[in-house]
């Protein structure tokens, strides 16, 4: 059962990386809802480097009306700031690959304490780890959509492509993960 754990581990982080890859790599997902360019750019760049010295997420909200509320209507900004520069790309590359893996060996883990009648089945096997998916995106990309956070359209796709990577390891990980034999193995 533990090389079969291993293996399934394996595949799943392949895949989830694989998935990475060419969706965000090649199609340049990401980087359409992330990495949105401001006119002006250098001018913005000043003031908030003058303004931001210390790592943390930040609201920029509008002046308060003459009743002491925001105006209904007026944008919520919302700023994060890690503290690194781009030089730390590479290492941040590194310990997502890691997670990945990591992720992928966990839900793994589940799916091998699941039911013979779960693990008996190939789909029962992909939708187990496809729900284990879902989970992450609806608690884990969902919630940033809101005041200050992302556009619910664009919560929307990161949480579906999200749950699409775990249905593409689930197909991987389902192949690796077979029911125990009757002798334990």
């Amino acid at each position: 059962m533990v090389k079969r754990l291993l293996t399934a581990g394996v595949l799943g982080g392949i895949a989830l990386v694989l998935w990475s890859f060419v969706v965000n790599g090649i199609f340049g997902f990401t980087s359409r809802i992330e990495l949105n360019r401001v006119p002006d750019e250098p001018a913005l760049y000043a003031v908030l480097q003058a303004e931001i010295v210390e790592p943390g997420a930040y609201v920029v909200n509008p002046a308060l009306g003459p009743d002491r509320r925001f105006p209904p209507g007026e944008p919520v900004f919302s700023i994060r700031y890690s503290g690194m520069g781009h030089e730390a790309a590479g290492r941040l590359q590194v310990m997502r690959l890691a997670l990945a893996f990591a992720t992928a060996f966990l839900v793994a883990g589940l799916l091998s304490m699941a039911s013979d009648r779960v693990l008996s089945r190939y789909w029962s096997k992909v939708l187990f780890v496809a729900l284990v998916g879902l989970l992450l995106a609806l608690f884990g990309d969902l919630p940033k959509a809101g005041i200050g956070g992302y556009p619910m359209r664009s919560a929307l796709l990161i949480g579906a492509n999200h749950f699409l990577s775990w249905v593409f390891a689930g197909l991987l990980i389902a192949r690796a993960m077979r029911a125990p034999e009757p002798d334990g193995t």
